[in-house]
């Protein structure tokens, strides 16, 4: 059963599971700002580049911005497929998912 805020409260008090909504709602905020970060930080290192002129300075500045994008990137994803791998290799599909037992 997919635990929602609806059906985590009882007699109007959220339950322990309601923490599995708030941390899959905490992880896709975290998720969608790392992607908007990721992005701005791209234009601002392609427009730094743009903009460099030539000046050695700036256009190693504008590379640095870039790379630092693209690990970020590498990061994030890196971090998702070794999940993905460990629950492959493990044969535990609930690796990569929050949940709290019920009693």
């Amino acid at each position: 059963m997919v635990v929602t805020w609806e059906n985590c409260v009882k007699d109007g008090a959220p339950t322990i599971q309601c923490a599995e909504v708030v941390f899959a709602n905490i992880l896709q905020a975290v998720v969608t700002i790392a992607g908007i970060a990721l992005l701005i930080m791209l234009v601002i290192g392609s427009i730094r580049f743009l903009t460099s002129g030539g000046d050695p300075k700036q256009t190693e500045l504008a590379r640095k911005t870039m790379t630092s994008a693209i690990l970020g990137l590498v990061l994030i994803v890196g971090s998702y497929l070794i999940l993905k791998l460990i629950s492959d290799f493990t044969g535990i599909p609930e690796l990569l998912k929050f949940e709290i037992p019920t009693f």
